[in-house]
């Protein structure tokens, strides 16, 4: 397993940009897949972006695609989350998680039971 550690996240207004990151330390970055969830009170964390461990494979929840970009930083053990023209439903706490894969996967995984590493979140608030 690795640790994850989420930053970024903040209080902005619709229309709106910010850009989510997460630090990767303890293993080998490059292989894992890598994934963005989000969490609301009472409701269960729901899928947001991934990236395979190839790079070459996206995976977007359809209410963000054309808004936020998954990217990845192998030199600098980080994936970031580019979010464009926020709403105010895109407020939440925001989950960085890895997946190992073999060499070469290109896996992008969008449910939170394919993830074995998780970061602690960092809160996202879009006003109206």
């Amino acid at each position: 397993q690795v640790q994850l550690v989420e930053s970024g996240g903040g209080l902005v207004q619709a229309g709106d940009s910010l850009r989510l990151s997460c630090a990767v330390s303890g293993r080998t970055f490059s292989r894992y897949a890598m994934g963005w969830f989000r969490q609301v009170p009472m409701k269960a964390r729901e899928f947001v972006a991934a990236l395979s461990w190839s790079g070459t494979t996206t995976n977007y929840k359809d209410s963000v695609k054309g808004r936020f970009t998954i990217s990845r930083d192998n030199a600098e053990n980080t994936v970031y989350l580019q979010m464009n023209s926020l709403k105010p439903e895109d407020s939440a706490v925001y989950y960085c998680a890895a997946r190992g894969v073999y060499s070469g996967s290109n896996w992008a995984p969008n449910l939170p039971t394919e993830y074995d590493s998780w970061g602690p979140g960092t809160q996202v608030t879009v006003s109206s």
